[in-house]
Protein backbone atom coordinates (compact mmCIF):
# COMPACT_ATOMS: atom_id res chain seq x y z
CA UNK A 1 0.00 0.00 0.00
CA UNK A 2 1.29 3.50 -0.59
CA UNK A 3 2.19 5.83 2.03
CA UNK A 4 -0.23 8.32 1.27
CA UNK A 5 -3.02 5.21 1.26
CA UNK A 6 -2.32 4.16 4.66
CA UNK A 7 -1.95 7.96 6.21
CA UNK A 8 -6.01 7.89 4.70
CA UNK A 9 -6.62 4.96 6.12
CA UNK A 10 -5.35 5.60 9.55
CA UNK A 11 -7.08 9.05 9.42
CA UNK A 12 -10.46 7.32 8.51
CA UNK A 13 -10.03 4.50 10.94
CA UNK A 14 -9.69 7.03 13.97
CA UNK A 15 -12.06 9.90 12.64
CA UNK A 16 -9.51 12.50 12.62
CA UNK A 17 -10.20 16.11 11.41
CA UNK A 18 -7.56 15.97 8.78
CA UNK A 19 -7.35 17.18 5.13
CA UNK A 20 -5.07 15.16 2.87
CA UNK A 21 -4.04 17.22 -0.37
CA UNK A 22 -1.96 15.49 -3.13
CA UNK A 23 0.11 18.55 -4.77
CA UNK A 24 1.09 17.98 -8.29
CA UNK A 25 4.87 19.86 -7.11
CA UNK A 26 6.89 18.12 -4.80
CA UNK A 27 6.58 19.51 -0.67
CA UNK A 28 9.95 17.84 0.09
CA UNK A 29 11.30 20.29 1.95
CA UNK A 30 9.63 22.90 4.36
CA UNK A 31 10.41 25.70 2.06
CA UNK A 32 9.01 24.00 -0.64
CA UNK A 33 5.82 22.93 0.86
CA UNK A 34 4.85 25.99 2.29
CA UNK A 35 5.10 27.84 -1.40
CA UNK A 36 2.93 25.10 -2.75
CA UNK A 37 0.49 25.81 0.28
CA UNK A 38 0.86 29.24 0.36
CA UNK A 39 1.71 29.34 3.87
CA UNK A 40 4.66 30.46 5.73
CA UNK A 41 7.59 27.81 5.97
CA UNK A 42 6.65 28.00 10.30
CA UNK A 43 3.36 26.40 9.90
CA UNK A 44 5.14 23.15 8.06
CA UNK A 45 5.31 20.09 10.46
CA UNK A 46 8.26 18.31 9.50
CA UNK A 47 9.27 15.20 10.45
CA UNK A 48 12.54 14.10 11.31
CA UNK A 49 13.62 10.93 11.85
CA UNK A 50 16.70 9.86 14.83
CA UNK A 51 18.48 6.33 15.31
CA UNK A 52 20.37 5.33 17.79
CA UNK A 53 18.92 2.50 20.09
CA UNK A 54 14.76 3.46 19.64
CA UNK A 55 14.24 5.44 16.57
CA UNK A 56 12.10 8.25 16.92
CA UNK A 57 10.51 10.85 14.64
CA UNK A 58 10.39 14.33 15.96
CA UNK A 59 7.83 16.54 14.57
CA UNK A 60 8.81 20.33 14.96
CA UNK A 61 7.82 23.88 12.72
CA UNK A 62 9.50 24.46 9.66
CA UNK A 63 11.35 27.30 10.74
CA UNK A 64 13.17 25.58 13.64
CA UNK A 65 16.10 23.46 14.04
CA UNK A 66 16.61 20.77 15.91
CA UNK A 67 19.37 21.00 18.90
CA UNK A 68 20.18 17.48 18.75
CA UNK A 69 22.13 17.81 22.75
CA UNK A 70 19.17 18.40 24.03
CA UNK A 71 17.00 16.05 22.58
CA UNK A 72 19.75 13.62 23.35
CA UNK A 73 19.92 14.82 26.58
CA UNK A 74 16.05 14.96 27.45
CA UNK A 75 15.68 11.02 26.03
CA UNK A 76 18.52 9.64 27.28
CA UNK A 77 19.54 8.43 23.57
CA UNK A 78 23.08 8.67 21.59
CA UNK A 79 20.41 10.15 18.77
CA UNK A 80 22.09 10.19 15.09
CA UNK A 81 19.91 12.09 12.28
CA UNK A 82 18.93 9.14 10.29
CA UNK A 83 19.66 8.72 6.17
CA UNK A 84 17.75 8.15 3.77
CA UNK A 85 18.22 4.48 4.14
CA UNK A 86 17.50 4.30 7.54
CA UNK A 87 14.36 6.36 7.00
CA UNK A 88 12.89 4.14 4.83
CA UNK A 89 13.44 1.13 7.20
CA UNK A 90 12.55 2.46 9.94
CA UNK A 91 9.30 4.35 8.89
CA UNK A 92 8.48 2.86 5.85
CA UNK A 93 8.41 6.03 4.36
CA UNK A 94 10.75 7.90 2.28
CA UNK A 95 12.15 11.57 3.33
CA UNK A 96 9.87 14.23 2.21
CA UNK A 97 6.60 11.82 3.22
CA UNK A 98 7.20 11.48 6.66
CA UNK A 99 4.20 12.18 8.52
CA UNK A 100 3.35 12.40 12.24
CA UNK A 101 1.43 8.98 12.02
CA UNK A 102 1.23 6.32 10.95
CA UNK A 103 4.47 4.49 11.32
CA UNK A 104 4.79 -0.04 10.73
CA UNK A 105 8.24 0.17 12.49
CA UNK A 106 9.04 0.36 16.16
CA UNK A 107 9.15 4.81 16.57
CA UNK A 108 8.33 6.74 19.42
CA UNK A 109 7.21 10.08 18.07
CA UNK A 110 7.39 13.38 19.88
CA UNK A 111 5.99 16.86 19.23
CA UNK A 112 8.16 19.70 19.76
CA UNK A 113 6.92 23.05 21.53
CA UNK A 114 7.70 25.36 18.99
CA UNK A 115 4.08 23.65 17.09
CA UNK A 116 2.26 25.08 19.91
CA UNK A 117 2.14 28.56 18.18
CA UNK A 118 -0.48 27.81 15.53
CA UNK A 119 -3.87 25.99 15.63
CA UNK A 120 -3.93 24.12 12.65
CA UNK A 121 -0.39 22.91 10.59
CA UNK A 122 0.53 21.25 7.39
CA UNK A 123 2.26 17.85 8.12
CA UNK A 124 3.52 15.48 4.91
CA UNK A 125 1.21 12.41 4.24
CA UNK A 126 3.35 9.39 3.05
CA UNK A 127 4.60 10.87 -0.18
CA UNK A 128 6.86 13.85 -0.99
CA UNK A 129 4.03 15.60 -2.61
CA UNK A 130 1.22 14.95 -0.37
CA UNK A 131 0.23 16.70 2.94
CA UNK A 132 -2.50 16.87 5.61
CA UNK A 133 -3.92 19.77 7.71
CA UNK A 134 -5.12 19.03 11.20
CA UNK A 135 -4.95 20.84 14.50
CA UNK A 136 -2.24 20.85 16.51
CA UNK A 137 -4.44 19.66 19.34
CA UNK A 138 -5.31 16.96 17.12
CA UNK A 139 -2.18 15.81 16.51
CA UNK A 140 -0.80 15.96 19.95
CA UNK A 141 -4.04 13.97 21.26
CA UNK A 142 -3.18 11.04 18.24
CA UNK A 143 0.65 11.37 19.50
CA UNK A 144 -0.41 11.02 22.74
CA UNK A 145 2.68 12.52 24.17
CA UNK A 146 3.23 15.96 25.81
CA UNK A 147 5.39 18.18 23.59
CA UNK A 148 8.94 18.16 24.10
CA UNK A 149 11.27 21.22 23.96
CA UNK A 150 14.37 20.72 21.70
CA UNK A 151 13.96 23.45 19.31
CA UNK A 152 17.84 25.41 19.20
CA UNK A 153 17.74 28.88 20.56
Amino acid sequence: MKGIERVKQFVTSRGLDARIVELPSSTRTSQLAAEALGCSVAEIAKSLVFTGGKSVVLVISGDKRVDIAKLRSLLGKDLQLASADEVKAVTSYTIGGVPPFPHEGEVTVYADISLGRFVRVWAAAGEPNAVMNLSVEELKRTLGTNFIDVAAS
